[in-house]
C-alpha cells in the first residue's frame, strides 16, 4: 500500500469517527496540508464514497448522512474460502507479492469473530500442499491488472509503453480483448496498432498504461483469448522446429501435451493416428519429452533429433546394466 493510499484510508476512518471536522482539523490529524485533505476526500470521492464538504474554510467534512462500510461478515465457509483462495493463488504462482497476500490475510484476519479467527488461522498454518510453490516468473505492477481487465471489459482504447524480449521500448495504442494467467505469468490479447495484429503481451513488460476515452468494437464471439495466446506462446520461434507420429489417438496426445507445447492434428499414416509439430531449442529435451510419453514414434524432422534419441537410448541402456556398488 502506497503512502498516499495509506492516509485516504485514515481519512475515512476519522471521518466515520468524527464527522464534522473541518479542513484545518484534519490536516492536524493527518499530518498534511489542508490542499492535501481536499485531494484525500476527492480520492475517496472518485472510490465511490460520499463525502461532503461544508462551504467556507471551517466547513466541516463528513460522509452523507446514514452512510457508514458495512462491517465484513463472514461465515466458516466464507472466511475459509477467502483464505484457501489467497493461500492457492500464492501457490500457483497467481498473486502479486508477499507483501499484499501477507497484509490481505492479516486485515481479514483482524475483522473476524475471534473464534472463528483462531479456527482459520489453525488451518493456515497447518495446511500442507503437495505441489511445490510456484513464485512469480516476473514481477509486474498489479495497476496494470487492474487499468487492462477495467480497458477489456469497457472496449476502452489504452495507450501503453512496451518492452520487447530484445529490450526495445515502444509504445502502441491496444484494444485489449482479455487478460490470461499462463505458467506462472500475466498476459493480455488483443489488437496491436502498432503492427495492426492481434497480439499477446505480456504484463510485466508494460511500462506505463493509460485508459482514453475512445472504445474499439469488442472482438468476434468466437475469440477465446485463452486459445490465442497458448496458441502464440506455441508459435515462438525456437531453433528446431520438430515434426512427429504419434502411436496413439490424438485426443490421449492432447491431455499429455499442453497445447503451449505443441500442435496435435490426426495423421494420415497407418499405424501412426497423430502428428505432434512444435519447436524447442534444444533437442536432448525434446527427445527425453519423447521417451517419457511413452509411446512409439517416428521422427519426421529434423534429422539431428534421430541421433539425440539414439544417443539417450545408449545412456538408458547403459544405466540398465550398471549394477550397483
Amino acid at each position: 500500500m502506497s503512502h498516499s493510499t495509506g492516509k485516504i484510508l485514515a481519512l475515512l476512518e476519522v471521518l466515520q469517527a468524527r464527522p464534522g471536522l473541518t479542513g484545518p482539523q484534519l490536516a492536524e490529524r493527518l499530518g498534511v496540508d489542508e490542499r492535501t485533505v481536499r485531494r484525500y476526500a476527492a480520492g475517496l470521492a472518485d472510490l465511490g464514497l460520499p463525502v461532503r464538504a461544508g462551504r467556507g474554510r471551517y466547513g466541516g467534512y463528513s460522509l452523507a448522512p446514514g452512510y457508514r462500510l458495512p462491517p465484513l461478515m463472514l461465515g466458516d465457509d466464507e472466511a475459509v474460502a477467502v483464505v484457501l483462495g489467497l493461500l492457492a493463488a500464492a501457490r500457483l504462482g497467481l498473486g502479486v507479492g508477499a507483501a499484499a497476500r501477507e497484509s490481505a490475510l492479516a486485515k481479514i484476519e483482524r475483522v473476524l469473530p475471534a473464534a472463528l479467527r483462531e479456527r482459520v488461522r489453525a488451518v493456515r498454518e497447518t495446511l500442507g500442499f503437495t505441489a511445490p510453490a510456484r513464485e512469480p516468473a516476473a514481477a509486474f505492477d498489479a495497476r496494470h491488472l487492474l487499468s487492462i481487465g477495467e480497458a477489456a471489459r469497457d472496449h476502452r482504447r489504452v495507450a501503453l509503453t512496451y518492452r520487447s524480449w530484445r529490450g526495445e521500448e515502444t509504445e502502441r495504442a491496444f484494444d485489449p480483448y482479455g487478460v490470461v494467467f499462463h505458467a506462472g505469468r500475466w498476459y493480455t490479447t488483443g489488437l496491436d496498432h502498432r503492427s495492426g495484429e492481434t497480439r499477446t503481451l505480456r504484463l510485466d513488460r508494460i511500462g506505463s498504461i493509460a485508459i482514453g476515452d475512445e472504445r474499439f468494437e469488442p472482438p468476434p464471439e468466437r475469440f477465446d483469448p485463452v486459445g490465442h495466446v497458448v496458441g502464440s506462446l506455441a508459435a515462438v520461434p525456437y531453433r528446431h522446429e520438430v515434426e512427429v507420429l504419434l502411436r496413439a489417438a490424438p485426443a490421449e496426445v492432447a491431455r499429455r501435451v499442453p497445447a503451449a507445447f505443441g500442435t496435435v492434428q490426426p495423421a494420415e499414416a497407418d499405424g501412426w493416428p497423430t502428428r505432434l509439430t512444435c519447436r524447442a531449442e534444444r533437442l536432448d529435451g525434446m527427445a527425453q519429452m519423447l521417451a517419457g510419453l511413452g509411446w512409439d514414434f517416428v521422427i519426421v524432422r529434423p534429422d539431428k533429433l534421430r541421433a539425440e534419441v539414439a544417443k539417450l537410448g545408449r545412456r538408458l541402456v547403459a544405466s540398465a546394466d550398471t549394477v550397483s556398488p
